[in-house]
């Protein structure tokens, strides 16, 4: 039987600003702010704040309240801008000191769609690679040429600093934060609450130019993964998925890429890794048959390619979210 704990969790900040949407702001609510009595752990502690405290105006002619300013706000252990006013105005002064503060002190600073502004204004982004909504992309790498922008993925972690696409990948990234703080089974309950997959890989494709019509190959295609999966630990080729489908490979690609925004081997290599996660989580089964159970060539492609995906080595995983 589960039992509420009533020690406080680590800290987390999101900053408000004038004329913001309060989607992302929400999204932040939803993961970090509300009470998980269900879980038998302190949950995270949610401030909002606001460069100067008092009345925030948002869009929709409404307004939040908040008693805090930059002084709590970069108090965090974990910081995050959900957005900036004006991807073609700098942060203030006074808000890119606060982010440095709070990163200087070792604080986990986040950013959610046009929040990687202020992260690169901040200094915080020079020489990493960093994602914004793909409308801002190009925006961002020309104000900020020291950046590495990658517009084509969900969300990048790169350790204490860490950036999201538009909107709903901010979700993904804060549930990816939950897994990385309390573990898979914790965060698929968070994501089962909130009605939403639990678990898309930050290097997915954020946007998709053009769906794959609506035609017979459509269920074809769906058929050769749904095999895929049931099969992962053998050999699959491109090859094979083809002619599943009954399609050329080339053909097969083509549609592929237009479904998925991935090509089949990257997308098979999320799935066997994805495969890898119940059996470090709930078995000792030894690292080189995991990586047979699931597909991978050897251990040492396993270790790759996990470590690729998810910055941890499979041992490492092992160690922090087996569920003894």
């Amino acid at each position: 039987m589960l039992h509420r704990v009533e020690r406080r969790g680590p800290s987390v900040t999101v900053l408000a600003y004038e004329g913001m949407s309060v989607f992302e702001l929400g999204i932040v609510t939803e993961v970090f702010g509300l009470p998980r009595p269900e879980f038998d752990r302190p949950w995270y502690e949610l401030t909002i704040c606001a460069e100067t405290p008092g009345p925030v105006r948002v869009v929709g002619g409404a307004a939040l309240h908040t008693e805090h300013g930059l002084d709590v706000f970069a108090s965090g252990r974990t910081v995050i801008v959900p957005g900036v006013p004006d991807v073609r105005a700098d942060p203030s002064p006074a808000l890119a000191a606060a982010i440095r503060s709070a990163h200087d002190r070792g604080a986990r600073v986040m950013s959610i769609c046009s929040g990687a502004f202020a992260l690169a204004g901040a200094g915080l982004l020079d020489g990493r690679r960093a994602t914004t909504h793909w409308r801002y992309a190009e925006a961002l790498r020309t104000r900020y040429p020291a950046v590495e922008v990658d517009a084509e993925v969900l969300y990048l972690d790169d350790g204490d600093v860490l950036t999201s696409a538009g909107s709903a990948a901010g979700l993904d990234l804060c549930l990816h934060v939950v897994r990385l703080d309390h573990g898979p089974a914790i965060a698929n309950a968070v994501a089962r609450r909130l009605v939403v997959q639990p678990h898309r890989d930050g290097g997915q494709a954020q946007f998709i130019e053009a769906p794959m019509p609506e035609d017979p190959a459509d269920d074809r295609l769906s058929r050769s993964m749904e095999w895929a999966l049931g099969n992962l630990s053998t050999p699959i080729s491109v090859e094979a998925l083809a002619r599943r489908a009954h399609m050329s490979e080339r053909t097969y690609l083509r549609h592929f890429a237009r479904a998925t925004g991935t090509t089949p081997i990257r997308w098979l290599i999320g799935q066997r890794v994805h495969a890898s996660l119940a059996l470090l989580e709930t078995t000792g089964t030894p690292i080189e048959e995991v990586a047979s159970a699931v597909g991978f060539e050897s251990p040492v492609t396993f270790r790759h390619h996990f470590t690729q995906a998810m910055r941890t080595s499979p041992s490492a995983y092992r160690r922090a979210f087996h569920l003894s």
